[in-house]
């Protein structure tokens, strides 16, 4: 797979990179390229966006990381969802995709 970014495509072959000049308007439209697909993933600092394309490796650790994430929360009886993957964004300031988030109710810390 060849590397592919226009106003109306973006492919990535599996274990690319790809840092992007762009401001906030750059990201929002590339999302909006995007959709609802999980690859490639999005994220953007004041200035730059980066694309990533993850190998199974990165899932496979995402996904342990997730499960020990679970069994804390289980452990400490806390109340939660998570979610993956997810588009989180502070407008004008970041934006990231991460593998997964939880929303823990009433967090205090352990």
């Amino acid at each position: 797979m060849n590397t592919v970014i226009t106003p109306d495509r973006i492919d990535l072959p599996p274990g690319a990179v790809i840092k992007l000049l762009g401001n906030w308007q750059d990201y929002q439209s590339m999302l909006l390229v995007l959709g609802d697909r999980a690859i490639p993933r999005i994220k953007y600092r004041p200035g730059e966006i980066l694309l990533m394309a993850p190998l199974p490796e990165h899932g496979r650790d995402a996904s342990l990381i997730g499960l020990v994430a679970i069994t804390f929360l289980d452990h400490f009886n806390r109340i939660y969802d998570s979610f993956t993957p997810i588009t989180m964004s502070l407008p004008e300031i970041s934006g990231i995709e991460p593998d997964y988030c939880f929303y823990i109710e009433n967090w205090q810390g352990v």
